[in-house]
């Protein structure tokens, strides 16, 4: 019998960090497991959807035997996270069996061997190495991961596209109706172009476990994988193959209708006018004439809704629909005072970007209402 004694604290931690990729249902049951090895005082996790895996580890303060074993990642959490915060957990193993024991406290969960959990091999041939601040990557993510596209056809758009070349670090993310783009210099270890594509998955879950801080995130680049690894946590990821499209051909050049706006004082109007907005095309009508922003919405009960917005516009009128859902997205993920909208014609897209940052764009189609 293998023993683990540690703090509730202790155990969620690392538990958790690795649950979040873990399958509830899978066509291989072991997949829903994780792997808890402990060697000496250090306790390490991991999960595993054969696409994407976690690792994470903890130091602990008593030593005792070594073990190592899987059970149900999401069953062993529910426990855990029920316990009373006060009491020290024993983790105990015996043939098939995890005895959890906290107080008055007994649970009985099945398990599987350690060596029947498949495991992602690691790709040793990096092609570059990038490091970032954990804040700053966080930041980049949330600036472009909504527009990720989300089980298109197109594989290659399910994902985030990084692109790393000349000192510059690129993260492109579109679904073909709207595209999102943000670059920032990176410490790269390599100066040739290398470019690889995310899968969403692996965007979200990691922008779930970035923290809010100065600590380094080394990112290395391999031929069919991407690794971040970053405070305790070693996450690798396979990347999609497939060829993402040419951004630079999306991003328009010649739109001359150019102005500012109060980011927050939009965003409400556009909140409210999507309440009765079309629930299934979410189409909105803007309408630009001298100095006024007018937006329109309709719904199929004929219900209408309209806001008006004074604005330094001198430029001809220009009437253009767009899906409300894409302005909205931009306008909550963004935190600058003013956005800049530039646009052409009413088949056009429009070039949303913010006032005095150079690095970040948005593009969304228009639609036709």
């Amino acid at each position: 019998m293998a023993l683990i004694e540690a703090g509730k604290d202790n155990l969620i931690k690392p538990l958790s960090t690795v649950t979040g990729i873990v399958e509830k249902r899978h066509t291989m049951p072991i997949l829903s497991n994780v792997l808890i090895e402990k060697q000496g005082s250090s306790l390490r996790m991991l999960g595993t959807d054969l696409e994407i895996q976690i690792q994470t580890s903890e130091t602990l303060e008593t030593t005792g035997d070594d073990v190592r074993f899987t059970t149900s990642a999401k069953k062993l959490l529910d426990i855990l996270r029920a316990l009373p915060d006060n009491q020290p957990i024993r983790l105990e193993t015996d043939s098939n069996k995890l005895l959890i024991r906290s107080g008055k406290s007994r649970f009985n969960l099945h398990t599987l061997p350690a060596e029947d959990l498949p495991q992602v091999q690691l790709n040793t041939q990096v092609l570059n190495r990038i490091t970032l601040q954990q804040r700053e990557l966080r930041a980049l993510l949330q600036k472009v991961q909504y527009a990720m596209a989300n089980q298109d056809i197109r594989y290659y758009l399910n994902g985030l596209y990084l692109v790393s070349e000349s000192g510059m670090l690129k993260l492109v993310a579109t679904d073909g109706h709207r595209l999102a783009y943000i670059e920032t210099s990176s410490n790269s270890s390599d100066q040739q172009r290398c470019e690889a594509i995310i899968p969403r998955k692996t965007v979200l879950e990691l922008g779930k476990q970035l923290a809010d801080n100065d600590e380094p995130v080394h990112i290395d680049i391999c031929s069919n994988q991407i690794r971040f690894q970053f405070g305790s946590i070693d996450l690798v990821s396979k990347v999609i193959e497939g060829k993402f499209p040419d951004y630079n051909r999306v991003l328009p050049a010649h739109n001359n209708k150019i102005f500012s706006i109060n980011r927050v004082l939009l965003l409400q109007a556009l909140q409210r006018v999507a309440i009765l907005s079309n629930e299934k095309f979410r189409g909105v009508r803007v309408m630009l004439s001298d100095h006024l922003l007018r937006i329109q919405s309709a719904n199929s009960e004929q219900e209408e809704a309209q806001e008006e917005l004074d604005i330094q516009y001198p430029y001809d009128a220009l009437d253009i629909g767009f899906n409300i859902n894409y302005l909205l997205d931009v306008l909550n993920h963004s935190s600058c005072d003013d956005i800049q909208l530039a646009l052409g014609d009413s088949n056009g897209s429009a070039l949303v970007s913010e006032p005095g940052n150079a690095s970040f764009r948005y593009v969304v189609m228009p639609m036709r209402i």
